[in-house]
């Protein structure tokens, strides 16, 4: 079976990426209410019992707003590091795993993680570079106002990507966000713009790279075409995959790869 990404919702309003082996399933992320995750996975034939684990990248409520209630509901553990767990006030009511940057997580006997520290406001963010045991490497990247050498140098050679491509300059200077939100969002430690998403993804471009997900782009600041244009810019002419944008009402799509396979299936009530 190859390794499935399915992106449940990405956005302001809540993130979870469910990851899925021959042997396991885990979520990235839960920024959703119980009820709502729960119907999410409902949609793809996903019932809770299934989730061996919640990796949590950091604290914000976005992304790990909705951890620690899911853990407690469905027994499953959860891999957050120490100041995520202290932050989301994790209790021994859940069965919390810490982790530090760049510390390998095993999951199962067929699926590890790798956390990489990367920069945003307030929180000590990581992406995850997933792996199973048939060489596959996937990596969930988001919420990181600038790349780094280390990141880059990890994504190298995964053969899928999902990152955020969260504004376009222009729209966010033009916009209506008040001057102390645009200058955060713009800062070091804010969010990435199509540009430097774009020249991420140009770095770390190998031949293995199969597929790339745009994920967090903001309604606000961003459009699709733009974000999608940009990235295609700097490594069209050299990737041969897929682009696919992910949106906040998710479930959309599940990417599969497999060694030398690739597939993208739709996914969703209406699929």
């Amino acid at each position: 079976m190859p390794l499935q990404i399915t992106h449940l919702g990405t956005g302001s309003k809540g993130n979870s990426t469910l990851i899925s082996s021959e042997s396991n399933m885990i979520l990235v992320d839960q920024g959703f209410s119980v009820r709502r995750i729960e119907h999410r996975l409902d949609l793809i034939g996903v019932h809770p019992s299934e989730i061996d684990a919640i990796l949590v990248s950091h604290h914000h409520g976005d992304h790990g707003g909705g951890a620690m209630a899911t853990a407690r509901r469905w027994g499953c553990p959860v891999y957050a590091n120490k100041r995520t767990a202290e932050a989301l006030n994790f209790g021994e009511e859940i069965d919390w795993h810490p982790f530090e940057g760049l510390q390998r997580i095993d999951i199962g006997d067929k699926m590890a993680a790798l956390p990489i520290p990367v920069r945003h406001d307030g929180a000590e963010n990581v992406a995850f570079v997933i792996s199973d045991r048939t060489g596959v490497r996937i990596a969930i990247v988001s919420d990181l106002g600038t790349g780094s050498v280390e990141l880059i140098n990890h994504l190298r050679g995964c053969q899928h990507i999902s990152i955020e491509a969260n504004y376009d300059p222009r729209l966010l200077n033009s916009g209506p966000y008040p001057s102390h939100l645009k200058a955060r969002i713009l800062s070091n430690g804010g969010h990435l713009s199509n540009a430097q998403t774009a020249a991420i993804l140009s770095d770390a471009w190998t031949p293995e790279l199969r597929s790339i997900t745009l994920i967090h782009l903001s309604q606000m600041n961003n459009r699709p075409h733009a974000a999608e244009s940009e990235v295609l810019c700097a490594i069209e002419d050299r990737f041969e995959g897929e682009l696919i944008i992910s949106g906040q009402e998710g479930p959309d799509h599940t990417i599969e790869i497999g060694v030398g396979q690739m597939g993208v299936k739709p996914q969703g009530p209406t699929s």
